[in-house]
């Protein structure tokens, strides 16, 4: 029988090999390979701020999570925002809300994505949740379709990232995970939304994942390389230190405008800016003709009814722009919160 390789440590049957390249699941390890009958629910967290900006990318995740929670196919438990501003905000009794406190003063030097970690490790020491698995996601995360729980027992799920690549910087990793914890190609090509997960695994990797992330902040070469995405580097770190693989599932969500259709995947990801000119075509670091980007409102929400986009842009982008119009129209008091 033909063999071909698929990665540095698996190859598989040769007629099969164009079935995996379509396949969304690219890595699963082997103990994670059986059929799931039960349905096991997972808890939607977010980490997020009493900012504007924050705020009303909540809103329009909370509107689809209670769209798409009780679908066929979804394994959504409860909700929570993890608010770590230290104290209630106005959107207290619109979403479930968790006050943590944030790091001290000047921890964070500036970036603050480092409270993050910090966030979940008092949520999981102070709340009561029921669920057995955790979904970390995102303010700007939007439900598309059901989502059920990707985990597998031991082995969480996440969307793999293609400019998280641990093995090209093993001078800066071997910092934080010496040789004795194995291979680089342990670390997982992620960060750690979107990520379900086990809650007693998260509850072990979370004080690390912070550990970590303030360690790396406060080495200059570690920050200077690995920029913002600094804290994904460290989750991936940190889940690596303790022996956790990821089940890595591209289908899991799709960032626009980059990927062009919804398809099948489960969340959209509005992180980019979107712009294009009047014939459709993407003017991608030139403010276009047509856009949308979050980053326009950081002072305040999107008004209602944007315009949609012109003939010609990807189905993703249009599909974005529908469903927050949507959301703005059916949240009361959008403009005013």
């Amino acid at each position: 029988m033909n063999y071909k390789k698929v990665n540095p440590t698996r190859w598989i049957p040769a007629e099969q090999y164009n079935e995996h390249l379509i396949d969304p699941v690219i890595e699963m390890p082997e103990n994670a390979k059986k059929t799931k009958n039960e349905r096991l629910l997972f808890h939607v967290a977010l980490t997020a701020t009493d900012a504007p900006y924050s705020k009303w990318q909540c809103r329009i995740m909370y509107y689809w999570y209670k769209k798409a929670k009780n679908l066929p196919g979804s394994e959504m438990g409860k909700f929570t925002r993890v608010l770590h501003s230290g104290s209630p905000d106005n959107l207290m009794d619109e979403i479930p809300t968790f006050v943590v406190d944030p790091l001290p003063p000047g921890l964070d030097r500036g970036y603050v994505v480092l409270n993050r970690p910090w966030a979940f490790v008092q949520w999981l020491e102070k709340a009561t949740i029921e669920e057995e698995y955790i979904l970390m996601g995102e303010p700007d995360h939007i439900f598309i379709n059901p989502l059920p729980n990707l985990a597998r027992g031991g082995y969480p799920a996440a969307f793999p990232f293609f400019y998280i690549k641990p093995t090209e910087h093993e001078k800066i990793l071997r910092k934080y995970f010496p040789e004795e914890k194995g291979p680089l190609t342990n670390i997982d090509p992620i960060g750690n939304s979107p990520v379900i997960i086990k809650k007693d695994l998260l509850e072990k990797i979370a004080p690390t994942w912070m550990n970590v992330s303030l360690k790396m902040k406060n080495d200059p070469e570690t920050d200077n390389t690995f920029g913002w995405v600094l804290e994904m580097y460290a989750y991936a770190v940190a889940s690596a230190y303790h022996g956790v693989q990821h089940i890595l599932r591209k289908d899991f969500m799709l960032q626009p405008p980059w990927d062009t259709e919804t398809g099948k995947k489960f969340i959209l990801h509005f992180t980019y800016g979107c712009d294009y000119n009047m014939k459709g075509e993407l003017t991608y670091g030139k403010f276009g003709e047509w856009r949308f980007d979050k980053r326009s409102y950081l002072r305040g929400p999107p008004p209602r009814n944007l315009s949609l986009p012109p003939p010609g842009v990807p189905e993703s982008v249009v599909t974005l722009v529908k469903m927050v119009n949507e959301a703005t129209a059916n949240i009361p008091d959008w403009d005013t919160k």
